[in-house]
């Protein structure tokens, strides 16, 4: 595992040792083991969901009518995400010239 300065603690170590997971743990004040140039996929996802304000501010108490929002919430982060990257990988003759 990689982690980042934040999980720099023997408590982190002895419950990595514990499952016997081996830990590249940055120490504080140096940069983490694997420097993405890009954020990571959950942070991604979650900064995508907080867009939707619906989710963040969420009084329903039944546990199915929220998962169905976050269901959908990743529904439409998913085709956008498709149509975005088809404006730019698929051509055909007859393509409008703007993304909408």
């Amino acid at each position: 595992m990689h982690l980042d300065a934040g999980y720099d603690s023997n408590k982190t170590r002895a419950l990595l040792g514990e499952r016997g997971l081996h830990g590249r743990i940055a120490h504080k004040g140096e940069k983490a083991p694997i420097q993405a140039s890009r954020r990571w996929h959950v942070e991604r996802t979650h900064a995508w969901q907080n867009a939707f304000h619906r989710l963040s501010r969420c009084y329903e108490r039944r546990a199915v009518v929220i998962d169905a929002f976050f269901d959908l919430a990743d529904t439409i982060i998913t085709v956008r995400s498709l149509i975005r990257r088809s404006w730019t990988t698929h051509r055909w003759d007859n393509r409008p010239r703007r993304c909408p």
